[in-house]
Order: C-alpha cells, then sequence, then structure tokens
C-alpha cells in the first residue's frame, strides 16, 4: 500500500492581545456579541478549528463548525477532542455572557459523553451550551453538539467555571 502525500492545511489569526483589548471594558454579552457581528475578530482557537459564533444571549451561546478531514483520528471520524473543545468553548462563553467587565472565568471541570461519531457526512454542527447555575465564585453550564440539519445529538456535557473577579 502506498502513502498519500501529506496535505497541507494554513490558517491566520489576530493578536490575541489586541482581542483582549478590544474587550476591555465590555461585559461578557457585549464582548461575545460584538465577536459574533465581526466587530471584534475571533479567538485563535476557533480560527484554528473553524468554528463560528452563531448566537448569543444572556446565558446561551452557539457555535456552529464543519467537520473537517484535518480532524480526523485513526479511526476515520472526527478526534473526540474536537468535539470536546468546542463544547468546553460554547459552554464557557455562556458563562461568560452572565458575567460583567472585568470579570473573567476559567473551567474547572469538564465531562463528555459521547454518542455518535462525527465524519465529513456529518454535515454542518451545532454546539450549544446554557448557564445552569450562576454564582458569585462559580457556575456551571451544559452543552449540547448537535448536526444541524436534522437535530442528530452527537455528544453532551457538563462543566464547572470558577469566577475570576
Amino acid at each position: 500500500m502506498t502513502v498519500q502525500t501529506a496535505r497541507v492545511r494554513t490558517f491566520d489569526w489576530e493578536d490575541p492581545a489586541r482581542l483582549l483589548a478590544a474587550l476591555e471594558g465590555r461585559s461578557g454579552l457585549d464582548g461575545l456579541g460584538a465577536i459574533a457581528e465581526g466587530v471584534i475578530p475571533p479567538p485563535p482557537i476557533a480560527r484554528l478549528l473553524g468554528f463560528e459564533l452563531v448566537e448569543v444571549a444572556h446565558g446561551h451561546v452557539v457555535f456552529a463548525f464543519e467537520p473537517e478531514e484535518w480532524m480526523y483520528n485513526p479511526l476515520g471520524s472526527v478526534h473526540g477532542g474536537v468535539a470536546a473543545t468546542v463544547l468546553d468553548s460554547c459552554m464557557g462563553c455562556a458563562v461568560h455572557t452572565t458575567l460583567d467587565a472585568g470579570v473573567g472565568y476559567t473551567t474547572t471541570d469538564l465531562h463528555v459523553r459521547y454518542l455518535r461519531p462525527m465524519s465529513l457526512a456529518t454535515g454542518r454542527v451545532r454546539a450549544e451550551g446554557r448557564v445552569v447555575h450562576s454564582g458569585r465564585r462559580t457556575a456551571t453550564a451544559d452543552g449540547r453538539l448537535i448536526v444541524d440539519g436534522d437535530g442528530t445529538l452527537l455528544a453532551h456535557a457538563t462543566t464547572g467555571c470558577a469566577i475570576l473577579a
């Protein structure tokens, strides 16, 4: 069996320090809204994985992306780390929408349950994050990874976040 020649993938991103400066003084909801509207560029991780912020509301965020061949594991499906990263992002950003300007967060734990594999044939996927609890020191959220066209549930997750005031 002959191994095919390597494929090449490149991407670009904005300076994360400039992104942080553009978000300064904005609430989480306002900052994420500005990213969704294209006023502020997305963070490097969004560019790397090719996901876009398509819905932002208080306590609720939706990202969307297309599974790509470069995301594959040796079994011929999208690596579970891609799903975990997008779910972590949508749940964390859902928490971020509840925070005032100058208040941050960090993930303390993440639990993902994988139900079905993703591949090129899956088509556009939505990662929906929703806040379950938002307190002064901690927050929790849940997330769902869903096939955009038919609503098939691919994975679901929960997270805890520490609030950094």
